[in-house]
C-alpha cells in the first residue's frame, strides 16, 4: 500500500515541477525582454545626451598612450617586439 501511496507521490511532484520549469522559463524570457528593452531606451538616451563626452573619452584614451613616452613600439600593440 506505501508503494501506491510513494507512486501517486512522485506523479504529483512531477506534474509541479514540470509546471514549475514553464513558469519559470516564462518569467525569464518576460524579464529578458524588458530589460532589453530597457537598455535599448537606455541607449538611446545616451546617446542623445551624452554623444559628445564618449567620443572625447575614446579621443583622451588615444592621447594618453602618445604622451607617455612615445619609444619604439610604445601604445602600439607590438608587445616585446617593438624592444628588439
Amino acid at each position: 500500500m506505501g508503494s501506491i501511496f510513494s507512486a501517486i507521490g512522485s506523479g504529483i511532484n512531477a506534474i509541479i515541477s514540470a509546471i514549475a520549469s514553464v513558469i519559470m522559463t516564462i518569467v525569464g524570457v518576460i524579464t529578458t525582454i524588458i530589460v532589453t528593452i530597457f537598455e535599448v531606451i537606455m541607449d538611446i538616451l545616451c546617446c542623445r545626451c551624452f554623444g559628445s563626452g564618449r567620443r572625447t573619452g575614446t579621443y583622451s584614451r588615444r592621447r594618453r598612450g602618445g604622451l607617455t613616452g612615445g619609444g619604439a613600439g610604445v601604445g602600439t600593440g607590438a608587445g616585446t617586439a617593438g624592444t628588439y
